[in-house]
């Protein structure tokens, strides 16, 4: 699971996350040479983003306020900028919208260096935006993609380019 932390940090409170999640079983590992921290169990990893700031920058994010340290990625800003709240039994969770999501997976597929991981994020973009099409949202996909960057807009529409499916561009242009 990623957890998507925008920055700067708003969070008064001093927490341990990974105190609080060995209790569960998480075990702390570190990724890569900077050493992102990433919470580990048999079932689940957690690892926290944050938007990539400085073009040359691949350091490490402190989050001292709860223990961690965040790893950060170009294009995480469209994520945050595009948050929906969905409830979960008792509490609030925001997450990206899905058409953000599904954008951003076509804007990274082009960085990918194994095809295997390209052409997962394009099936799973092409996927969200039909499912979001069905129901309806063709305004907000439109919407969030006039939103972008132009560059990330020509990023969308190259990774298109390489699928086979029209109704997509069409909607976007």
């Amino acid at each position: 699971m990623d957890i998507l932390v925008p920055i700067p940090l708003k969070i008064r409170k001093q927490s341990n996350i990974p105190g609080l999640l060995k209790d569960l079983g998480f075990i702390v590992q570190f990724n890569g040479m900077k050493g992102w921290m990433k919470l580990a169990h048999p079932e689940l990893i957690i690892e926290f983003l944050v938007p990539k700031r400085d073009r040359d920058s691949d350091r490490l994010y402190s989050l001292a306020q709860l223990g961690m340290n965040a790893q950060p990625l170009s294009f995480m800003d469209m994520l945050i900028e595009n948050m929906i709240r969905i409830k979960i039994e008792n509490f609030y969770l925001q997450v990206p919208h899905p058409a953000a999501f599904a954008l951003h997976k076509l804007i990274i597929s082009k960085r990918r260096m194994l095809d295997e991981k390209k052409d997962k994020d394009i099936m799973q973009a092409l996927n969200v935006l039909n499912a979001l099409i069905e129901k309806g949202e063709k305004n907000n996909i439109r919407k969030i993609f006039k939103s972008l960057f132009p560059k990330w807009q020509k990023k969308v529409m190259d990774a298109l380019k390489d699928t086979k499916v029209n109704n997509i561009r069409e909607l976007l242009k």
